[in-house]
């Protein structure tokens, strides 16, 4: 299994809206990250796909290594 691409080395705090649908980039290549815009088409990695439970804002991972996706656990301080 490859590595994702580490889109950077920071979360991405974004606003989540209750009921609403996202798609979270797990392979590093979207060109709108956090969000996944289909480019891991030719990659074994699919996006996390969930509906936001209420409206707050979130720390998404921008490392793509987290063990809590989509959430950032820290991971981008031991790379």
């Amino acid at each position: 299994m490859s590595s994702p691409i580490v889109a950077q080395s920071e979360p991405y705090s974004v606003e989540l809206e209750a009921g609403k649908n996202y798609a979270w980039c797990a392979c590093g290549r979207s060109a709108n990250q956090p969000w996944c815009d289909g480019s891991h088409r030719e990659t074994e990695f699919s996006p996390f796909v969930w509906k936001a439970e209420k409206t707050e804002t979130v720390f998404l991972c921008g490392c793509k290594s987290t063990g809590d996706s989509p959430y950032c656990d820290g991971t981008h301080n031991l790379l």
